[in-house]
């Protein structure tokens, strides 16, 4: 689902005309915001596509792409310290939604739950030969679907982007530590 609905987004000039009424508007960061929520709009779209084609999920796509032993052991883990826990922490979901993706996965015959034979409260979760099989096949696909999209920027220019994009998610980090709990 688009984060924003906007098709065209609104000149400069009409965020400076909008700062006389509304004095917190500030023009560049509106017009800063909303471009990049239409990129990640478009991105998204173009990113949907290639689920579409191989007929997954982003949440499983995800999932599979963590298990995925060279993912997993360039981040300094293996096979054997996936769990539901960890799965859910790096991809940034509740357990609740990492059940239900590792459980269509597991119905797929993707992923199986094996339980730790020292601690049987632990269950590690690995790929299937199949689900192997199947992520492989999918990987070329997925970083030249990500090349495509990067593709107008040159190689500065994304050193550029990452470094800014990076900027503003520390920026963000701060902010939601400094948050009031409204609990």
């Amino acid at each position: 689902m688009p984060l924003l609905m906007l098709k065209d987004i609104p000149q400069y000039d009409c965020f400076l005309e909008a700062a006389k009424h509304y004095p917190s508007l500030e023009p560049s960061a509106n017009e800063a915001f909303l471009h990049l929520l239409r990129t990640a709009d478009l991105m998204s779209e173009d990113a949907q596509l290639f689920y579409n084609r191989h007929a997954i999920s982003q949440g499983r796509f995800t999932v599979m792409m963590l298990l995925h032993s060279p993912l997993t052991k360039s981040r300094g883990l293996s096979d054997e310290h996936q769990t539901p826990a960890s799965l859910a922490e790096q991809a940034g979901v509740t357990r609740a939604t990492m059940t239900g993706l590792l459980d269509t996965l597991e119905k797929d015959s993707l992923i199986c739950r094996e339980p730790n034979a020292h601690d049987r409260r632990i269950t590690h979760i690995r790929l299937t030969e199949e689900g192997r099989v199947r992520i492989e096949a999918m990987i070329p696909d997925c970083f030249q679907c990500i090349s495509r999209i990067i593709s107008p920027l040159t190689k500065p220019e994304r050193k550029e982007l990452v470094r800014l994009l990076q900027k503003l998610q520390e920026g963000l980090t701060r902010l939601a530590s400094e948050a009031p709990n409204p609990a």
